[in-house]
């Protein structure tokens, strides 16, 4: 079984903050989505989780580097993100 840090964008930082979050495997990682799990994160360990920390977690959900995000995956992002504050 993969382990968070095997996933595209996701760092140490970012693991610990989805492990932080109750996000423990890639599996929960997708059953939950980006856009939860980012939620997640700012309720719970960094209120300032910024637009590149959504965009890595959408690109680990979806199993790619965040570079190859489609513009309006980004786009569908940053509304989200707006909407948020």
């Amino acid at each position: 079984m993969k382990t968070l840090l095997e996933l595209p964008n996701v760092g140490k930082v970012l693991a610990s903050h989805l492990q932080k979050v109750g996000i423990e495997t890639p599996e929960e990682l997708r059953s939950l989505g980006s856009r939860e799990a980012f939620q997640r994160i700012r309720r719970h360990v960094d209120a300032g989780a910024c637009l590149h920390m959504l965009y890595g977690i959408e690109g680990a959900v979806r199993g790619i580097p965040d570079s190859r995000l489609s513009a309006e995956v980004k786009a569908e992002l940053k509304a989200f993100l707006r909407e948020l504050r």
